[in-house]
């Protein structure tokens, strides 16, 4: 069974730092791309940035030279370091994995919240 457990999530302040973790079981995690995604209220998911398995990153622009995406193959985990949040990044935060090349390979965790609020 796969799973994917995301944590880290919580109440920050505008400026704050988070670091997101993702947990994953059920995969050959070497091999899969693995993501962040985000959706706030009222509004679709969106792609925050994907490690590919052999550790390239890729950004969204809202989050670039802010957030962090790296992934320990060792541990099955994927991060998602977070700086100078502002109250736009409050959403609820998905990891995802997804092997290349077979998209029905494709499990998404059950989220974290994050809220930036003063």
């Amino acid at each position: 069974q796969v799973q994917l457990v995301e944590s880290g999530g919580g109440l920050v302040q505008p400026g704050g730092s988070l670091r997101l973790s993702c947990a994953a079981s059920g995969i050959a995690f070497n091999n899969y791309a693995m993501g962040w995604y985000r959706q706030a209220p009222g509004r679709q998911r969106e792609l925050v940035a994907t490690v590919t398995s052999d550790g390239r990153p890729d950004y969204a622009e809202p989050v670039k030279g802010r957030f962090s995406i790296s992934r320990d193959n060792a541990k099955n985990t994927v991060y998602l370091q977070m700086n100078s949040l502002t109250p736009e990044d409050t959403a609820v935060y998905f990891c995802n994995a997804k092997l290349p090349g077979y998209g029905y390979l494709n499990y998404w965790g059950q989220g974290t919240q994050v809220t930036v609020s003063s």
